[in-house]
């Protein structure tokens, strides 16, 4: 029997992350993938209607520049397309344009209001400040704040001065930002209810609380953390879609001499003398080896995999109250051309970009109301895309793929399971909110994927369909996430290790949490590779 350095269990891009900068560094990795393709989220397939689809993920920005650089991602293929242009619709017939270009974004407020194109200037400012503070945080590993290691006490001192360096007044603000919510946040600079509907639309992607509910300005910040080309803050499409993140990651690893099985689900995590030995697959075969690192979230990982014999009842206690609570939904679109929206003027670029009905934060949080009655929303927040008018790979000529991801979409249905019945007649609420705004749209669909939280747990194993493998609340965050005390990429049994967004910094397709997971083990195997320093060394 072959006997492995390392097993991955899960080949999304966390997982693939880890592997290729544990392969790379001279271990023996085997990532092992229960689908029968490689990818998790972040994945492009054409399921029969010769468009190809970003089935779950659907744009690039967060992904570190770092990692593609150290893993050669180009090398193998990958390139990000950045789009420029965005629109929101509103109900009296008009549309907020969006634009990359800060002065173009302003020009565009002014048109509605003259004081918020002014309030603009310093909300961008403030924003900026705050993803200085945190961007850095994102390749590091987080400290223990209970720990008399050198290392954590060297960690939270470097936190402390990056701090320190704030004015009071910047302290309190900062302090404030973290756990204010979005709707609060943007009160303080703008009056038109279209523009701040705009700016809050990332503070509720992919979590599980309305715009005004508290801890969602963080949220935004978190998206606007990435990058596209060294321009930060902008988004791009990944062509040939979200999948071809995955491949090339999957490319690199395998070049490096690294094992991919597919088709290879985990029963168990197997364990021996209180450590890691290997894992079960669920055929029954046994894989040994003295270390296996789980992309799964942490409540599949440890609730599922591992035997709660092996684990202490404080950390069970800690993962079974991890936060997840699912809320997005998706349909992907084939369509047999372009869909025509009026309120644009013909050949805008505002339609390259992601494209929004709700034009108000109030429209946003009756949404959430729905859900907190375990209802998806009557009215939902849509963000939709068309990547192929950029990319023209995802689809044969005329043809186009939209990406319609949703908000918001319960785990279950009043206390119930999802059904099929349920899943049209969701997919028939989104269809019908882009028909109000599109005519004729119905009759250009050639093809449909519809997902609910169902679906996102079934194929991809996110608990309750959470994006984010877990939520961003404050209290979720750095060395709390995903457990007080094992927010190290390390787990209660020597020799396994967890990689996915249930750990820091989160969720998004960023592969931070692989990267950083991956430097924490070779540290413990005393390993440093030349192209990948020690994460608590980046800056």
């Amino acid at each position: 029997m072959k006997q492995h350095d390392v097993i991955l269990i899960g080949g999304g891009h966390n997982g693939l992350v880890t592997a290729g900068y544990l392969q790379r560094a001279g271990l023996n990795v085997l990532v092992v993938e229960k689908n029968p393709w490689v990818g998790g989220a972040a994945t492009s397939r054409d399921t029969g209607t010769g468009v190809t689809f970003s089935n779950c993920s659907y744009v690039c920005s967060l992904f570190r520049p770092e990692i593609m650089r150290d893993l050669e991602l180009p090398k193998h293929g990958l390139q990000i397309i950045s789009y420029e242009g965005g629109a929101v619709f509103t109900r009296d017939g008009d549309y907020l344009a969006s634009y990359r270009d800060h002065d173009s974004h302003r020009r565009e407020f002014a048109r509605f209001s003259a004081r918020d194109a002014e309030a603009y200037e310093s909300y961008a400012r403030d924003v900026t400040r705050q993803c200085r503070f945190i961007q850095p945080l994102l390749m590091r590993t987080a400290p223990d704040p209970v720990s008399f290691k050198p290392r954590d006490i060297a960690e939270l001192l470097w936190i402390a001065r990056r701090f320190g360096n704030f004015s009071a007044e910047e302290m309190a603000a900062t302090v404030r930002f973290w756990t204010m919510s979005i709707a609060d946040f943007l009160e303080e600079y703008f009056e038109t209810d279209v523009i701040k509907a705009y700016l809050a639309l990332s503070g509720i992607i992919g979590t599980a609380l309305g715009p005004m509910s508290p801890g969602t300005a963080y949220v935004l910040l978190h998206h606007y953390m990435g990058e596209v080309d060294g321009s930060v803050g902008a988004w791009g499409y990944a062509r040939g879609g979200m999948g071809a993140v995955t491949q090339a990651l999957a490319a690199s690893f395998t070049a490096a001499g690294g094992t991919i099985r597919t088709d290879a689900g985990v029963a168990k995590v197997l364990t021996k003398g209180g450590r890691t030995r290997g894992v079960v697959l669920e055929t029954g075969e046994e894989i040994l080896a003295p270390r296996v690192v789980s992309n799964a979230d942490v409540k599949r990982t440890f609730l599922k995999l591992v035997d709660p014999a092996d684990l202490p009842d404080p950390f069970l206690h800690r993962v079974k109250h991890f936060k997840m609570r699912g809320s997005s939904g998706k349909l992907n679109i084939a369509l047999d051309g372009l869909p025509d929206f009026p309120a644009l003027p013909e050949g805008s670029r505002c339609a390259m970009g992601d494209m929004h009905f709700t034009d108000s934060v109030e429209r946003m949080e009756r949404g959430y109301d729905d859900w907190k009655a375990g209802r998806w929303s009557a009215d939902p927040f849509v963000d939709m895309m068309i990547p192929t008018q950029l990319d023209p790979t995802m689809a044969p000529p005329g043809q186009h793929f939209m990406s319609c991801f949703v908000q918001y979409c319960p785990p279950k249905l009043e206390g119930r399971d999802w059904t099929d019945a349920d899943r049209a007649a969701f997919a028939e609420t989104v269809v019908s909110q882009i028909a109000d705004y599109s005519p004729g749209f119905r009759d250009r669909i050639i093809g449909m994927e519809v997902r609910t939280p169902r679906e996102l747990e079934a194929e991809v194993g996110l608990t309750e369909g959470n994006i984010f493998q877990g939520e961003l609340t404050f209290d979720q965050l750095l060395f709390n996430r995903p457990v007080p005390g094992y927010a190290q990429y390390r787990s209660p049994i020597p020799g396994l290790y967890i990689c996915g967004s249930s750990t820091h910094p989160g969720g998004g397709v960023m592969g931070a949490p692989g990267r950083n997971a991956a430097a924490e083990i070779l540290r413990d195997l005393r390993m440093h590779p030349k192209e990948m320093r020690p994460a608590h060394d980046v800056l």
